[in-house]
């Protein structure tokens, strides 16, 4: 059986197109362009997941370009990291690339501009800028500075860049238009003054370009075929194409800005501002604390490569926001690590075992599986003794018929050793149970092939013997928030949300092949979960750190209403995405055929929708056939959204298409119509 190729998603559609309509593939390049003011995230996998999987896929060259224009933010030692991540997530790119390499250049097309008459020096205030804005309804106002001659910009703009003054006394803006439908084509800021040692060039300049004007730039200087970016940056398309406009020949590749959804975890925060408050208010003890989201922050926890990676390729390429459940993530670790960690024994609550009937002084070493998973992993030798520890909830004095571990009278098998059986327990003065004494059935051994070995009982216990244990610092991490979006309460800071047990250190004991475990080395504990040895860890003091339990344990803890099945570790299956224009293109057949309550619940979920929608994608729609009334209403009702949530004046196409539906005999079309154009002042 041939093995299913697998369906290529909207961006690689567009690459398709492309190639199809006579760009040359020698001619694709990609790129990732991380601001160096902080380290990476679980979010970024995505991006660089993206930009390096299409660049895998096309055989095409993907630089590493650092958009470094903020000296105030940025430091060498988040440019450092970002490399050591991306090494470590197993991509190699091309070119390594500074924004801050075409300083000069960027310097040279604004002087350019300005003699055009595209760029100008404002000197008015951020604040009197702002407030000159105007609103998605209302058009902005031109700047007094704005008709400034050829001369004196170009005498401004040298004595800015010669450090002639202060900070926030000039800035140069493009000059588009300030009644643009897009607010961030009203003469958007170009320049401004910063006297900040920048990491890289030093004092050499102290006025600094703005993403904006930087980013499309440095794409066109490096030839970048396709500059994919996240959904947030949709609004910036046409402004990064008017910037190109003005340095742009037709001998170069132009670059072509396309958007995709970005990453969003539950119980996570993805804000580098705010990750940098964490870090700050002493909160984690560092970018890379394993309980952080960055990607240092899960190398130390113990998470791989190749989890991370598979985690990106199951959620996929989306065109819609969406927040993923953590639980994903940790299932792909737990399904790795599940292949390629060893196994070991560990116990982290100790309670004494004496096996009563074991000779004195008398040792021998077993022969302990490495990984079922994985027949190439061997074993090894793991001692045993009269006096062991085992888990503390492994026994009970009192059990009923569905407890399988050790109580009184009753067997259970010690891995890879013997049948042994409660007979009494020692307590202290408070009544807790200090030693357990058991005997143990000699001709049980494990592998032994004898009659006893194979006897049947349904517990199996892990243990270390007490002589031989190694005492290790054991840190059970847990997750930072205990609310699944911290960050989505308007009158609430997002730090009234940690989980006050995120971390909890406890000393364990584990067998003593684990001595000369190296620092990131990732183990399982048998019955207990995956753990990792932290980079504090040395020789003579052993740390490790808990990545992720065997199961998913926070499945137990959330409301009734959601699913809290626990019997099987995979996650549900990902429901295949439906994009926003099809969602509502599909509310449209059924719109009209619904009674009242269930029509105002599908309108609900079509304004949503709605949101995540462009103009472009409903402009087909406004031919739709008379008779067809579903359709003609969802896409009234989302063209109101489209239009306002991106602050777009209706154009006569939109204004036609409204007016019909407010003339048409049809009483629920004619309604939303109506409703429309009244929100939009028609």
């Amino acid at each position: 059986m041939t093995e299913e190729k697998k369906s290529l998603n909207f961006l690689e559609h567009i690459v398709e197109e492309d190639l199809a309509n006579g760009m040359d593939q020698e001619d694709l390049r990609f790129r990732f362009p991380p601001e160096p003011n902080g380290y990476l995230h679980i979010g970024h996998t995505k991006a660089i997941g993206i930009s390096f999987g299409m660049g895998l896929r096309y055989n095409a060259p993907v630089n590493l370009r650092f958009d470094d224009t903020n000296p105030a933010k940025e430091e060498q030692e988040y440019v450092d990291a970002i490399k050591e991540d991306i090494n470590w997530l197993g991509y190699q790119w091309d070119k390594e690339c500074y924004s801050s390499d075409y300083f000069q250049q960027l310097y040279d097309w604004t002087v350019q501009l300005i003699k055009n008459g595209k760029a100008y020096v404002d000197s008015q205030s951020s604040e009197a800028i702002a407030e000159q804005k105007g609103t998605t309804t209302e058009p902005g106002i031109n700047s007094p500075f704005r008709d400034r001659t050829v001369e004196e910009n170009l005498d401004l703009f040298e004595r800015m860049k010669n450090g002639h003054f202060e900070e926030g006394e000039h800035v140069v803006r493009a000059k588009i238009d300030m009644s643009d439908p897009n607010m961030l084509m009203r003469d958007p800021l170009m320049y401004r003054i910063l006297k900040k040692s920048h990491h890289r060039t030093g004092d050499k300049w102290c006025i600094y370009p703005m993403y904006d004007w930087t980013h499309g730039e440095s794409d066109y200087i490096e030839n970048i075929s396709h500059s994919l970016c996240s959904l947030e940056f949709k609004p910036h398309r046409k402004l990064y194409d008017w910037f190109l406009d003005q340095v742009y020949d037709n001998a170069s590749i132009r670059p072509k800005q396309r958007e995709f959804a970005r990453l969003n975890l539950s119980y996570t925060i993805m804000s580098k501002r705010k990750l940098l408050r964490l870090v700050n208010e002493g909160v984690v003890k560092g970018w890379d604390d394993p309980r952080m989201p960055t990607i240092s922050g899960l190398r130390r926890r113990g998470y791989t490569p190749a989890s991370i990676r598979k985690f990106v390729d199951t959620v996929g390429v989306a065109k819609r926001e969406n927040v993923i459940d953590v639980s994903l993530l940790e299932f792909c670790v737990r399904e790795d690590l599940n292949k390629t960690a060893p196994r070991v024994m560990a116990v982290l609550d100790p309670v004494k075992l004496v096996i009563t009937n074991y000779p004195d002084g008398e040792e021998e070493w077993l022969e302990a599986e490495n990984n079922p998973e994985d027949e190439a992993a061997g074993s090894r030798k793991v001692p045993f003794s009269k006096e062991l520890y085992i888990e503390r909830e492994d026994f009970k004095e009192e059990a009923g018929r569905k407890y399988f571990r050790l109580t009184l009278d009753k067997e259970v098998r010690l891995k890879n050793a013997y049948i042994i059986k409660g007979e009494n327990v020692i307590k202290d003065s408070n009544g807790v149970i200090t030693e357990i004494h058991c005997t143990y059935d000699p001709k049980s051994k494990s592998g032994s092939g004898t009659e006893e070995s194979k006897r049947n009982v349904k517990g199996t216990l892990h243990w270390v013997s007490i002589h031989h244990s190694i005492p290790a610092e054991i840190r059970l991490y847990d997750r930072l928030f205990n609310d699944e979006a911290p960050d989505s309460h308007k009158e609430k800071d997002f730090m009234e949300f940690l989980n006050p047990n995120s971390l909890k250190i406890i000393t364990g004991y584990v067998e003593p092949s684990l001595k000369e475990s190296t620092r990131l080395e990732r183990f399982q504990f048998q019955r207990l979960g995956y753990f990792n040895v932290d980079t504090d860890s040395t020789s003579n003091r052993l740390i490790f750190n808990k990545t992720v339990g065997l199961r998913d344990t926070w499945a137990k803890v959330k409301p009734a209403t959601q699913n809290t099945s626990t019997k099987a570790q995979k996650p549900q299956s990902i429901k295949i995405e439906v994009s926003a224009i099809n969602e509502i293109k599909r509310a449209g057949k059924k719109y009209t055929n619904l009674p009242e309550d269930k029509r105002e619940a599908l309108k609900s979920k079509i304004l949503v929708a709605a949101k995540d929608v462009d103009i472009d994608e409903l402009i087909p729609l406004y031919g739709t056939a008379a008779k067809k009334i579903g359709t003609r209403i969802v896409v009234t009702l989302a063209l109101g959204v489209v239009l306002e949530e991106k602050g777009i004046m209706p154009d006569q196409d939109a204004i036609d298409f409204i007016k019909r539906g407010r003339d048409d005999a049809n009483e629920l079309l004619k309604a939303v119509a109506e409703q429309v154009s009244s929100k939009l002042g028609l």
